[in-house]
């Protein structure tokens, strides 16, 4: 079977179907040649490689507009890249500024504190000296006021002792004799 399809296929190739005179209408190679030619004709008679060659022109121009438009955009795009790079650039800058900046008035801050630190414990320490000098005043007091109460009271416990009635009598009498003489 296979053999047969082969067989016919060759037998009923265009070569084969040519018979007689090629420049004659019985001839089929010679009628295609012909259809051929006239369909060239019609085609440059229509002018449609003039139109063929016109529309791949402008496809050409649309394509190299395109191409200039695709430069023209990537040229802008590095521009506006550099000039988003050199921003960046401004503001790391700026940052790295407004860090220092912050870390000098931080130093300044701790500096003033320091200070401010070292007066307060001198005040602290001058009103620590001043308490204890006070309590120490007063404590000397309370020792004094002790030991003159307790000297009076010596001296009563002696005057008592040694006194007598009318040595008493004429000492409350010029006690009372000074206390109207201070009132009067």
């Amino acid at each position: 079977m296979k053999r047969l399809s082969i067989l016919l296929s060759l037998l009923g190739s265009p070569a084969l179907a040519a018979s007689g005179p090629f420049f004659s209408l019985q001839n089929t190679n010679f009628v295609v040649l012909i259809a051929f030619i006239g369909f060239i004709g019609l085609l440059v008679y229509m002018k449609v490689p003039g139109k063929l060659t016109g529309m791949l022109d402008a496809r050409a121009a649309s394509i190299k507009s395109d191409l200039d438009e695709a430069r023209s955009l990537r040229e802008e795009a590095k521009a506006i890249l550099a000039t988003y790079e050199r921003r960046q650039k401004e503001v790391q800058a700026q940052a790295d500024r407004i860090v220092s900046a912050a870390k000098d008035e931080a130093m300044a801050a701790a500096a003033a504190a320091k200070a401010e630190l070292k007066d307060a414990i001198a005040r602290r320490l001058i009103a620590a000296t001043e308490q204890i000098a006070s309590a120490e005043a007063s404590a000397i007091r309370q020792v004094r006021e002790q030991a003159v109460s307790i000297a009076v009271a010596a001296a009563g416990d002696l005057l008592a002792k040694q006194m007598t009635a009318d040595a008493a009598s004429a000492s409350i009498d010029a006690a009372i004799a000074q206390v109207e003489a201070k009132l009067h």
